[in-house]
């Protein structure tokens, strides 16, 4: 922590968008590393947006002692927003709810983001056996390069879901996008908007539940989208 803070705690919001976790959900809270966090200087409040789930998993939430909202709207973009939008934190943390993605990396993360004063750190991912399909990895791969050659950017994997900010940075590279295009174009920003970013490889695991993904509807989405971000660029609105 900086300067004069040392000896005050800083706030952390994890923002967890669901539908249909229950059990992904419950492993992903109970994983959160709360007493080594709290050691370290940060209180942590958990907000799960849940788009309407039928097996229970907002009690199971409720149960875990973190914070539900419900955001019925449609979109993996929309429930981020509507997390952000009441998120107390001064940093930021995304989670996805099938526990693909660790809490237990979060301290190091802050070490990393406090150590170099970063503004956002976006994660790479290092897949575990069966955690990523063959096509996930092609698309992701086509998406990134896309990404690099259009944006110019040092990114190697465009499509992650974990990341961390600065609270203060969100009015700049605020997506325009409530489908999966979000998370595409908050890095894009992140970098184009000059912001201190770092990307830190990660593990990533099989998920938890059933993938409700469309993986060609939806990577097909993201590549049109980057050509509407690089025409904005072009406008001189991106940012």
């Amino acid at each position: 922590m900086e300067g004069g803070r040392n000896r005050l705690h800083t706030l952390i919001s994890i923002i967890i968008p669901t539908l249909n976790e229950a059990n992904g959900v419950r492993k992903v809270i109970n994983e959160i590393p709360r007493e080594e966090l709290r050691d370290a200087g940060y209180d942590v409040e958990v907000i799960v947006v849940d788009g309407g789930s039928t097996d229970g998993t907002d009690k199971v939430v409720k149960e875990l002692g973190a914070h539900v909202v419900y955001e019925l709207k449609k979109g993996y973009g929309r429930a981020y927003k509507t997390g952000f939008s009441i998120a107390k934190g001064d940093i930021i943390v995304t989670l996805d709810g099938d526990a693909s993605y660790s809490p237990k990396v979060i301290p190091q993360l802050l070490k990393i983001m406090r150590d170099f004063d970063l503004d956002f750190i976006t994660t790479r991912r290092i897949s575990s056996p069966g955690a990523m399909s063959l096509i996930n990895k092609v698309g992701n791969l086509i998406l990134t390069l896309v990404s690099k050659i259009l944006f110019r950017i040092n990114l190697e994997d465009s499509q992650s879901g974990m990341w961390m900010f600065r609270r203060e940075v969100l009015r700049d590279i605020m997506p325009w996008d409530d489908g999966m295009a979000f998370s595409e174009e908050i890095k894009i920003k992140a970098f184009l908007c000059r912001k201190k970013v770092y990307e830190c490889p990660i593990p990533y695991y099989r998920r938890v539940g059933k993938v409700k993904l469309k993986k060609l509807r939806d990577g097909i989405r993201n590549l049109l989208y980057l050509f509407i971000l690089y025409i904005r660029l072009r406008r001189g609105i991106l940012c």
